[in-house]
């Protein structure tokens, strides 16, 4: 199959909150630029970007998804994001590897709050992107009032591209702020120019007076026929939109309704103007090695129930061909998606985003060459911490050996998974960052690898400890049962230790009343009975001292002292006060400011013990708390804090010290575990 010749490439991320329209959005560009001639609709489960089972089921986009188009011979890659806060990782993964990102955002203010962790990525990587605020005849705010709601939350300037013209509650048609020209909406067909309305001018005039006087900030020359009262030509504003949107200086502001197609000819127009090409992102990018040497990197990972292994790569440099050698691996087939399709291709060059066959042992963020004398590692987007877990197992026991495998490949394709076997619970827990990204990934266990889960909630890892010291315990094993008999006889003390400390062992024997050959089975014994302690956990922070004992020449072995230890300490653990303990993690909670009361009334809510708080660095508008929570008050966390801060709080944690349960709480939960 010949391929289409073009003159160029531009890769377009499409990302913005849950529920903006991004999806729309690219049905919409895909149907206006002639690549398909039927628009999907998400409700009906038929739109290219859902393409997978799991999002048509949720009627959400919970993976990336390319596909291209051809317009005015330039070839447009756009990367489709999903929105949900949960699936954060697989956006930020692929922004790495796009030219430009369109941030889909709905006209309501009180919603351009959710944007602000998505900003704050995309300047940190001085990825250029323009807003696209979609479903304006739906919009219950002033056009300008969302343009200064956005500024609240962008580090660039926010600037106006169109300005909206409207009847009533609807939207009508728009003027382009460059060529003060403006244009009347049509169902199903390019919008068409009309005299600009005399009621509008003075606020056209003001939009693009703040247009140009943003742009002048960055153009002297700009800022000279200003100052003098003239009137730039088209072209020098064009050329200075390109050249700040290129340098990620300004946000360019665009508006429309995607469904209707409504101010998608004018995105799609500049795009084609003013988004950077591949060779202004590479050189941004500092990417100037070797021309010809290929240079990729993996910014999604597949596993499809036909092809196996597809690595989706952004190509930076050089030539790839179907069977080259990257990083050791021979490349199994080349491929441009369009959603689940793929179309063989047999080469891509610099600048192209393709999916390459079975590149085993590569994963998403890795760095691909040719020659291996040329490696470099590409900078990749920083893993986002789990902080919801489940415990999973497979319904059918014969499954277990197939787990691991799977889970493998799992995590592969979502990095923003993990799994551990816990050595205290040893339970299986499945680690996401939240309930539907953990519903997501039990569907493709299910579907992909034919391995059905039951969960639950999984078991907080209590231990216990002792108050007091039991200063001499005795314990004697006898047991006769013809021959050789069992002998072993010991007296311990057991003490409980700072909390931390861990176990301790030691002894005091004297004149060899226990032989040394049989001590290290006391040992082992109190070991064995520590794992399960008088309250039913393993005990910590207790040291045991052999003190005394005796043996018999004939019958003692290291296997009778062993019993005759873990008969001490059963007796003498009983004397000791066990006492239950929990694990307290140490977690970083941050918001925006004006969410900081809430998050620590809900920290306290949950018996956390508020440490402080301060601006978080970098985050203009946002402070971090920093509290020990008890890990039993973790579960649903995460999920309580996006509910109070619109879905932008997000939090870290590690395990810091084990805590005394409060009495009233340790009994029920010794009735619970009893």
């Amino acid at each position: 199959m010949n391929e289409k010749v073009v003159s160029g490439t531009r890769n377009v991320a499409i990302v913005g909150p849950y529920l903006g329209g991004k999806t729309t959005l690219l049905e919409s560009l895909l149907f206006v630029s002639g690549t398909i001639s039927r628009k999907g609709r998400t409700v009906d489960r038929n739109t290219v970007a859902d393409s997978s089972q799991e999002a048509r089921d949720r009627q959400m986009s919970i993976e990336v998804c390319t596909a291209s188009t051809d317009y005015s011979d330039v070839r447009f890659t756009f990367v489709d994001c999903p929105g949900s806060v949960e699936f954060a990782q697989e956006t930020y993964n692929a922004l790495i590897g796009v030219d430009a990102a369109i941030v889909v955002c709905e006209p309501h203010t009180n919603r351009v709050l959710t944007l602000a962790p998505l900003f704050k990525f995309l300047d940190d990587w001085e990825i250029p992107h323009l807003v696209f605020i979609n479903k304006m005849d739906r919009a219950n705010n002033n056009f300008m009032d969302v343009l200064n709601a956005l500024k609240t939350v962008s580090s660039r300037p926010i600037v106006p591209h169109q300005y909206p013209i409207g009847q009533g509650e609807q939207l009508t048609g728009f003027i382009d702020l460059v060529s003060e020209q403006a244009y009347h909406y049509h169902p199903g067909a390019p919008a068409d120019p009309v005299p600009m309305p005399e009621d509008l001018k003075e606020q056209e005039q003001a939009a693009r007076t703040e247009m140009l006087e943003a742009l002048a900030d960055f153009d002297d020359h700009l800022l000279e026929e200003l100052l003098e009262e003239i009137n730039p030509p088209q072209e020098e504003i064009i050329q200075d939109l390109k050249m700040e949107l290129g340098a990620d200086l300004i946000v360019p502001v665009f508006m429309g309704v995607a469904e209707q197609d409504y101010g998608v000819r004018p995105l799609l127009e500049a795009l084609l103007r003013e988004a950077p090409d591949p060779a202004t992102t590479a050189e941004r990018r500092g990417i100037v090695l070797h021309a010809d040497a290929p240079l990729a990197q993996v910014i999604k990972t597949y596993y499809t129930p036909q092809g196996g292994k597809l690595s989706l790569v952004r190509v930076w440099q050089g030539t790839l061909t179907d069977g080259i050698v990257l990083n050791g691996v021979r490349v199994g087939g080349l491929y441009r998606l369009m959603g689940q399709q793929q179309q063989s291709v047999t080469q891509a060059q610099a600048g192209e985003i393709v999916a390459l066959g079975r590149l085993e042992a590569i994963k998403t963020g890795d760095t691909l060459t040719a020659d291996a004398q040329l490696a470099t590692e590409l900078p990749k987007a920083e893993q986002t911490s789990p902080v919801y877990a489940m415990a999973i197992a497979p319904e059918k026991r014969n499954d277990e050996v197939k787990l691991s495998s799977a889970i493998a490949k799992l995590l592969e394709e979502d990095p923003s998974l993990a799994w551990e076997q816990h050595g205290d619970t040893h339970e299986v827990i499945l680690w996401g960052q939240g309930d539907i990204h953990l519903q997501v990934a039990l569907d493709r266990l299910r579907r992909k690898y034919n391995l059905p889960m039951t969960t639950h909630l999984p078991r907080v890892p209590y231990k216990e400890t002792i108050r007091k010291t039991a200063p001499s315990v005795h314990g004697r094993y006898k047991h006769q049962s013809g021959g050789h008999g069992q002998f072993g006889d010991v007296y311990l003390e057991i003490k409980p230790l700072p909390r931390g400390e861990g176990f301790n062992f030691n002894q005091t024997i004297v004149g060899g009343v226990v032989p040394k050959q049989y001590i290290p089975g006391v040992e082992m014994g109190v070991r064995e009975y520590l794992t399960h302690g008088p309250l039913g956990f393993p005990v910590v922070d207790v040291a045991v001292t052999l003190t005394n004992g005796s043996y018999h020449s004939v019958d003692s072995s290291e296997q009778a002292f062993k019993q005759a230890a873990r008969i001490a300490m059963q007796e003498g653990m009983q004397k000791c006060e066990p006492t239950l303990l929990e694990p307290i993690t140490s977690v970083q909670v941050c918001a925006p400011s004006e969410f900081t009361s809430k998050v620590l009334q809900l920290l306290s809510g949950r018996r956390g013990q508020i440490l402080g708080y301060e601006a978080k660095s970098d985050w203009a508008g946002w402070d971090c708390v920093s509290a020990y929570l008890p890990q039993a008050e973790m579960h649903d966390f995460i999920v309580e804090l996006r509910s109070l801060t619109m879905g932008v709080g997000f939090f870290n944690w590690q395990h810091d010290h084990l805590q005394e349960v409060p009495g009233k709480l340790a009994e029920k939960v010794l009735a619970t575990n009893g």
